[in-house]
This record gives structure tokens, C-alpha cells and sequence, in this order.
């Protein structure tokens, strides 16, 4: 198992603090103070533990509205104190109340909820409260930018809800001013340390990752009517990955993206379902579950409409769709094998409840009249008293007619015809054509009718007959409208009552959704499943880029071994576009796509325990923050450096190349180093560079732990040939020349270009190539003396001042 505590990686070498055992009871008891705050699905937690006087973060991280992971962090660090803004969405407010509610009063566990104005969690004012404040751990020597680029390198600014739930941990810990009580109040709450944690069992990879192993990229949605609406998902991981028949099914995808896992369990768990969907013989249940998957709704709102009694006739429609399916899933889910724990849970929480919603509904709503009508309207034989009106409703034209005959009889005869008509809230109506004569409203009274309006040429009148079939039929439209709506609310009420079975629902129909999409991604494109180890490291044969094998014609697949005590640092060599990028994300994709419990591409993988992934691969700018490409690069790999463990994987591309060649190689010389002295300890690394003069000045010392690779070319006369083939060994020709070429660069800067690479690489002098021959510089000055000795200086035609500008200033500039 699993330990269930935190892990917490941090800008300094730190090891989880020991729990507390018998002998270590009597010591002084620590706290936590928590600041959390959720916005639009997005969760932010930082908490200070006066033990060891560190705050720790959580970067943003998508939470549902049921907040399990919030609940899950709660569980396992026991606050003393949340602390949170005043101005919150309704579920997290309610979750807090539930919170305080469910604990007892004996119970230690139970949280103090600490409610501030929203106006301290503002974004700006957290970030100066970050900036201005002095910590312990950085020199006093620093200026204002230094301080904030060292800030920079520990605290993710990029996460701007991380960043205001800081700001109001802050402000709590001067308010209350934890553990400094008693002291002067020039002396503020000790901070020592800034912590990244992350839950025990997920593995530690931050936005930078994300990014560069393209596992989500968001478009611009092309449609008109959708660029409003936001942006829909790109050429990514999670859009080949997505072939969910639900929403929730996408949902969870989207959230085990985010949350890779190293709890082997559950990951063999996932993988089990998914084998059994690859069988043959099981490929006519993949397709009957995908068609009930399809008619799963959005359920959740479905009954927050009803608590509300804001229900739409396509509700009614989407509730039993989803109840009808979801009984097809339990009953075909008893029929599979009860060896995998997801068929029999299916089974076992799919209750009789859903059958006796459905049935409800089924013999309840009619839904023909409902949408004809646009309202709830019931069946037939449901209520009595609504059968009734509805039959008198029915027949209420043919009687109708017949009372216009009749009121016809007593009119008088200049009146051609006359009809009695139905309004509902007003009644019955005598309703006669206005004749020519009818001008004035005095010319519409007529005896024994009293008069109501005039509408599109038409009298309407109430005569004895139409008061006395309002007395006996009343208003009989409203009266059955009243009737199906008080039914409706006691429809809303049984249903809400068995809405326990629904929410099991969605949570397990989408967890079967979405190992159903990545059965058919693996089936689709022959992955395999991967074999997890306790051992670090991992072997992979043959593995292929998931994102490259879709859009390349041929894609030369290549292994990745990394051993437990050897060859645990690559450095990958050879020319640009050989493939060295594409490997390294190759070997990240992989590993993360296990992590996830999906199958791989790959002929086999075993994969053993990862904590976390760390990238250095691709430059993200960042102008909030205002720092530098280089400086990204370096807070990208001082990440890995501070926080990578033995269990990692690093992956670092040509680090070092945005500043001066030197210094980008000692830095990266002197990277490595520091994870070569770590011994068997250090992370699995793979490193891909154009600096050969790392091996050949030997920077590096001769150790079993490095291996070198190289993407395997061949030079055919001026052409070079790319295999993509990865091989032990060394690149010392970087091929810029045919790179170049091949990007479409004039063949004259190429020869150039070859030209001044070979004269520094040999230790001779660069010639201009802009600058004259001495020649040509003595014949330009030859024409100059002669055309100055033909000069006739007596002559006063002759302008000295002008020949000295146009010829001998002119002359002299081109040659100097």
C-alpha cells in the first residue's frame, strides 16, 4: 500500500517529517493553518505548519463541484484553521458548512473556518504582499529583482489562484500572528521555507510538462457562433484520447490527465477493464455499453432544476434515457465477469431505484403531449380529475357550436354569424364579426351582451350563456395546467428522493466511458499494456510518439531502457531535426500514459515507480512574470534539480543554448555533475545537446551511471539521410550546413557560412568578404591623383571645395 500521506518536494533537499509516534508524544504539538480558495473548477490550497515553520502550495488543480480532492488534502493535513475569502461560490460554501457540521466537538480534527473580505485575496495586492515580505532564507544583500527572481524559482506566479490563496495565508498569520504571540510586534510569524506538495499518490509534474508533452492544447474554435463560448481542444494527447460517448466520461479523462498516479493498484485495476474490452469475443459488449453511454445526461443539473421546480420538458426526457440506460448498463454488467471490481460495483450500486424511476416517469409524463404542448402534461389514467376535464375539453367544440347556434337565434338579424370561443384565464366569449355600421364604441353595445373588447375586427361579448358555462366548466385549461404541476412536484420529489442511485451513476459511468475510449484508442493503434515494477527505472521496446505515429507517413519506432544503477543518465547527440525532441517527448509520453492506467505505444513497457516528471524543453515566455528566456530555462531546470528525486524522470533539450556557449555549457556540465554525485540516488535523465565539447574536454568523469546515444545519419554525398534510429554512441558533426539547406537557406549564405566555421575551427584569421582588394583600392586612388593633376588651379571657373567633397572625400571613405 500506498502511504497515504503528503509528499512534499520543496527549493531545498527536505524530507517528509516523521509522523507523530508513542515516544514522540509528549513533544511540542504542531499545527496547520489552511487558506483555500475554488474558482470555475479550479482549486488552490497553501497551508503553514508551525513544526517546521514552511508554507506549502498546491498549484491550481482542476476540483469538481463535490471537492473530493479538497477533501482528500483536509483529511490528510488537519488544519487547525481554513481560512477563505467571504465572497465564495455556493459549493465550497456549503462544503465548509458541512465540514464543521459533520465533526463533533470532541473531535480534534474539527476546523476553525476563518471567513476574509475578498478584497484580501486580491491578485495584486497577494503578489506585493509576497514581494515585500522578508524571508529568512533569502540574503539580505539581494536586490528588489533579485529577490524577485529567487521568489520567482520557488513560487509558481503562473498559478494566480495558488497565488491569492498565499496572500490571505499571509495576512491570517499576521492577524493571529501564530506561534509569536507572546513577542513584540516587530518580530513577524517565522516563515523558513516554500514547499510544493502534492498528494501521495499523484505524480509531480507542474504546467511546464503539460505543455511541452502537448498533453492538452486549447484552439480557437473555428465556428462563428463558438468564439464567444471559449476555445476547444487541439491536436493533443487528451484529443486522441477522448473517445467518450458522455460527458462525464470526458470529464474524468480531463481529471486523470491532470492527476497521473503511482498507486499501483489502481492502476492495474484500469488496465484489467481495459484488457478485457481488447478481447475479441468481448467486442459486441464494447459496443452495447457504448450505446448506453451515449444516452447518460447531464444529470446533476437535471435535479438542481428540479429542487428549484425549474424542469424543462427535455429533462423529463434526459432522465429517463439515463435511467433506462444506466439499467441496461447494470444488467450487462451482471452478465461480464465478477473478477473485475468495476463490473461488480456496476452491478452491485446500479440499484432496483433506477428501474423504479424510469417506470415512473414512463407511466407519468407524456411526453407526445409535452412537447406538442411545451409543458409537463401527464398520461392518461394517472389522475381521475384531469382525465375528466380533458374529456370535457375534448368535446368542448362540438358544444360549443351548438351554444353559438343558439345565441345566433336571439341576435339580431343584421348579425351574419357569431362563435363562442375559450380563453383561458378570461372564460368563455361570444365572438361576432364588427359590421361597416360600428364605428364608435357606443355602436358595439347591444342588448343583452355586455361588451369586453375588440380584437382583429372581432366583438367579444358575455351573454347569459357564456357566465353560466363559466359557472359550470370553469377554467378549464388552468385547472389542468394546476393539476399536471402539483403532479409534477410530487413526480420532482419521489425522484429527488432516489437520487443517490443517480449520482452513483454518473461517477461510474463515467469511470467505464472512459476506459471504454482508451480500449478503443489501444485497439485502434496496437498499444500494449504496460507491466509495472517496484524498481526504478523502466524498459520500453519499440515505442512510438502518439502524437507523431497520427500524422507521419512511416514513424520509426525506438527503444528507451534505464537501469536501476547503471545508465540512468542519457546524453542524446546528433544533428537538428534528427529526431532528438521528439525522443525525449517519446519517452515522457509514454511513462505518463501509464501513469494514467492506459495502454502504450509500444511493443512492451514495463514501467517502474515515478514520482514525478520534470521538462526542459521548450521555452515558455512568460510576461507577467518578466523574465527572460534563459531565466525561464534556468527555473525550469532548477525544478528538477531542487525537487527531483530517484523516482523521477528528467527530461532536459539542448539547455544552456540561450546564453553566451561557455557559460551555457559549464551550467550544463556542472547540472549533470551534481546528479552524477548523487550516485544511484540520482533521477533518470535523459538529456539531448549540441555541445561536444561536454565529451570531448571529458566535463563529465567516467561513470557506469552515463550512457551516450546519438540519432543514427548518413552522409550521401552533399545530402544527409535522417533514420530516426537511436543508437549507443557519439555526434561530432552537427550538419548545420545541410540543416540549413534543407530550411531553405541561399546556397551563398550556406558556402559562407562553411567557410567561417571551418576558419574558426582551425584557429585562423576571418576575411571580409564586403571589404576591397588592395588593388582595387590603389587604382581608385590612382584616378583621383590624376584627375587632381589635370586640375587648372588658375582658372577661377575651377571649384576646389566641390572636387575635394565629390571626388577625394567620396574616394577616400571606400577605400578606408
Amino acid at each position: 500500500m500506498v502511504d497515504p500521506r503528503m509528499s512534499a518536494t520543496t527549493a531545498m533537499s527536505c524530507a517528509l517529517p516523521p509522523l507523530l509516534g508513542p515516544e514522540q508524544e509528549d513533544e511540542e504539538h504542531s499545527e496547520t493553518h489552511m487558506s483555500v480558495l475554488w474558482y470555475a473548477g479550479q482549486l488552490a490550497i497553501t497551508y503553514y505548519d508551525t513544526e517546521d515553520c514552511s508554507v506549502y502550495f498546491m498549484p491550481d488543480i482542476p476540483d469538481n463541484e463535490d471537492l473530493r480532492l479538497l477533501q482528500k488534502v483536509i483529511e490528510e493535513v488537519n488544519p487547525q484553521c481554513i481560512v477563505t475569502s467571504a465572497k465564495q461560490d455556493q459549493n465550497i460554501a456549503k462544503f465548509l458548512t458541512n465540514l464543521t457540521a459533520s465533526a463533533s466537538d470532541k473531535d480534534t480534527g474539527k476546523p476553525e473556518i476563518v471567513l476574509f473580505p475578498n478584497i484580501d485575496f486580491g491578485l495584486e495586492v497577494s503578489k506585493q504582499r509576497i514581494l515585500s515580505r522578508q524571508f529568512p532564507f533569502i540574503p539580505f544583500h539581494m536586490t528588489a529583482t533579485e529577490k524577485i527572481l529567487y521568489l520567482s524559482s520557488v513560487i509558481p506566479f503562473e498559478s494566480p489562484l495558488m497565488i491569492r490563496a498565499l496572500g490571505g495565508l499571509l495576512k491570517f498569520l499576521d492577524r493571529r500572528r501564530i506561534g509569536v504571540e507572546l513577542e513584540e510586534s516587530t518580530i513577524a510569524v517565522p516563515i523558513l521555507a516554500f514547499k510544493k506538495f502534492v498528494l501521495s499518490d499523484t505524480v509531480n509534474m507542474d504546467q511546464d510538462t503539460y505543455s511541452v508533452l502537448q498533453i492538452f492544447k486549447s484552439d480557437i474554435h473555428p465556428s462563428v457562433y463558438k468564439l464567444s463560448s471559449g476555445l476547444k481542444e487541439g491536436f493533443s494527447l487528451y484529443g486522441i484520447l477522448n473517445h467518450c460517448r458522455c460527458k462525464w466520461g470526458e470529464k474524468l479523462l480531463r481529471q486523470w490527465l491532470t492527476r497521473p498516479t503511482r498507486n499501483l493498484t489502481e492502476l492495474n485495476k484500469r488496465l484489467d477493464v481495459i484488457h478485457y474490452f481488447l478481447l475479441a469475443q468481448n467486442h459486441e459488449t464494447v459496443l452495447t455499453l457504448q450505446g448506453c453511454l451515449k444516452n447518460i445526461k447531464n444529470v446533476p443539473l437535471i435535479l438542481k432544476r428540479m429542487t428549484l421546480s425549474h424542469t424543462k420538458v427535455s429533462d423529463w426526457q434526459a432522465l429517463y434515457k439515463t435511467a433506462c440506460s444506466a439499467v441496461c448498463l447494470r444488467d450487462t454488467c451482471r452478465s461480464l465477469p465478477n473478477t473485475i471490481e468495476l463490473f461488480q460495483t456496476i452491478s452491485r450500486v446500479f440499484t432496483d431505484d433506477l428501474h423504479y424511476i424510469a417506470s415512473l416517469i414512463s407511466k407519468v409524463v407524456d411526453f407526445e403531449g409535452s412537447i406538442s404542448e411545451n409543458r409537463f402534461t401527464v398520461k392518461p389514467n394517472v389522475d381521475p380529475t384531469i382525465d375528466a376535464k380533458k374529456r370535457k375539453l375534448m368535446g368542448l367544440s362540438d358544444f360549443l357550436t351548438e351554444v353559438a347556434r343558439k345565441e345566433l337565434e336571439t341576435l339580431d338579424n343584421h348579425i351574419p354569424s357569431c362563435c363562442v370561443i375559450y380563453i383561458p384565464l378570461i372564460g368563455f366569449l361570444l365572438s361576432i364579426p364588427r359590421l361597416p355600421t360600428m364605428v364608435d364604441k357606443s355602436d358595439f353595445e347591444i342588448e343583452g351582451l355586455d361588451f369586453m373588447f375588440l380584437s382583429e375586427d372581432k366583438l367579444h361579448y358575455r351573454s347569459d350563456r357564456t357566465k353560466e358555462l363559466d359557472r359550470l366548466l370553469g377554467d378549464l385549461h388552468c385547472e389542468i395546467r394546476d393539476q399536471e404541476t402539483l403532479i409534477m412536484h410530487q413526480l420532482q420529489t419521489k425522484i429527488l428522493e432516489k437520487s443517490e442511485v443517480l449520482n452513483s451513476v454518473i461517477e461510474h459511468t463515467a469511470h467505464l466511458d472512459v476506459l471504454l475510449a482508451l480500449a478503443v484508442m489501444a485497439r485502434e493503434n496496437a498499444y500494449c499494456r504496460p507491466r509495472f515494477t517496484h524498481r526504478h527505472g523502466f524498459h520500453i521496446k519499440d515505442g512510438r510518439h502518439p502524437l507523431m505515429e497520427l500524422c507521419a507517413k512511416t514513424f520509426v519506432a525506438n527503444p528507451a531502457n534505464s537501469g536501476e544503477a547503471t545508465r540512468r543518465i542519457k546524453i542524446i547527440t546528433g544533428p537538428n531535426s534528427s529526431g532528438k525532441s521528439i525522443y525525449l517527448k517519446q519517452v515522457g509520453l509514454i511513462v505518463f500514459m501509464a501513469l494514467i492506467g492506459s495502454y502504450v505505444p509500444a511493443a512492451e513497457a514495463e514501467i517502474g515507480i515515478i514520482d514525478g516528471i520534470y521538462t526542459r524543453i521548450h521555452s515558455r515566455e512568460s510576461v507577467s512574470v518578466g523574465l527572460s528566456t534563459f531565466m525561464i530555462d534556468l527555473n525550469q531546470v532548477a525544478k528538477a534539480v531542487n525537487n527531483a528525486t530517484e523516482r523521477s524522470l528528467v527530461l532536459i533539450d539542448e539547455f544552456g543554448k540561450g546564453t553566451n556557449t561557455l557559460d551555457g555549457l559549464a551550467l550544463l556540465a556542472a547540472v549533470l555533475r551534481h546528479w552524477i554525485s548523487q550516485g544511484t540516488q540520482c533521477p533518470q535523465v535523459f538529456v539531448s545537446t549540441n555541445f561536444h565539447s561536454l565529451m570531448q574536454l571529458e566535463l563529465l568523469p567516467d561513470t557506469p551511471l552515463l550512457e551516450y546515444l546519438t540519432m543514427e545519419t548518413h552522409q550521401d554525398g552533399a545530402e544527409l539521410v535522417f533514420f530516426y534510429q537511436i543508437k549507443p554512441g557519439l555526434s561530432t558533426v552537427s550538419h548545420a550546413a545541410n540543416i540549413a539547406a534543407l530550411a531553405g537557406m541561399p546556397a551563398k549564405i550556406i558556402e559562407r557560412g562553411v567557410e567561417v566555421s571551418e576558419l574558426i575551427r582551425n584557429g585562423k584569421a576571418i576575411k571580409r568578404i564586403d571589404h576591397p582588394s588592395k588593388g582595387d583600392q590603389m587604382e581608385k586612388c590612382k584616378s583621383v591623383v590624376e584627375k587632381f593633376l589635370h586640375l587648372d588651379l588658375d582658372d577661377p571657373h575651377v571649384d576646389l571645395q566641390e572636387f575635394m567633397c565629390n571626388e577625394v572625400l567620396a574616394s577616400a571613405a571606400s577605400v578606408l
